[in-house]
């Protein structure tokens, strides 16, 4: 099922400015029953603006006429090509839990001490959860704690094998079009 861009603005939009019920509201936004009533009452969403279906081509007039006159009724969001060609959304970054976190540190140093040539900070950084900073860290030797042990991310679970895989064979290519490129480079120009 579609559901509106902002769901919980659209319903406070629709709580305040039509006579739908509560089932018709969160059934179109998503939400749960109480959830609508609690927006009404106040005490969910309190200080978001209600976004306007209408003025943003999700809803027609006539459609909440027809939903307000029969309770029974679902409102039907517009399809849009627009938003229908959208690709899909990137999956978002996985949470990694408390008892992992403080694994971060230790896969960083084993995935330098075992690829110190392959793998950018960056590609390091994206296998193991953590930011480029905390990798230049370790690698310069200037990270807050002085003593680690390195721990393999796969064993820790931050990483599989197949994304060290991905990231080693990317490394790969990526230097194998840089020397192709600068041996054409020293063949075109052997100053």
């Amino acid at each position: 099922m579609k559901l509106p861009l902002m769901p919980k603005a659209t319903a406070i939009w629709l709580i305040d400015n039509t006579s739908l019920s509560f089932k018709q509201i969160s059934e179109f936004c998503g939400l749960h029953e109480l959830e609508v009533q609690g927006i009404a009452d106040g005490e969910v969403a309190v200080g978001m603006r209600g976004y306007d279906p209408i003025d943003n081509k999700q809803l027609t007039k006539e459609e909440i006429i027809r939903c307000e006159n029969d309770q029974a009724a679902s409102l039907n969001l517009i399809s849009s090509d627009v938003i229908d060609a959208l690709p899909p959304r990137k999956k978002d970054s996985k949470y990694t839990p408390l008892s992992l976190r403080q694994e971060k540190p230790y896969a960083i140093l084993w995935l330098i001490k075992r690829y110190p040539d392959e793998l950018s900070s960056s590609q390091i950084a994206k296998l193991t959860g953590s930011t480029k900073n905390t990798v230049e860290a370790i690698r310069n030797g200037t990270y807050r704690e002085a003593v680690l042990e390195a721990k393999s991310p796969m064993d820790t679970g931050l990483c599989t094998y197949q994304d060290l895989e991905k990231a080693l064979n990317r490394a790969k290519n990526k230097k194998d079009r840089e020397e192709a490129k600068a041996k054409t480079l020293t063949e075109e120009n052997p100053n």
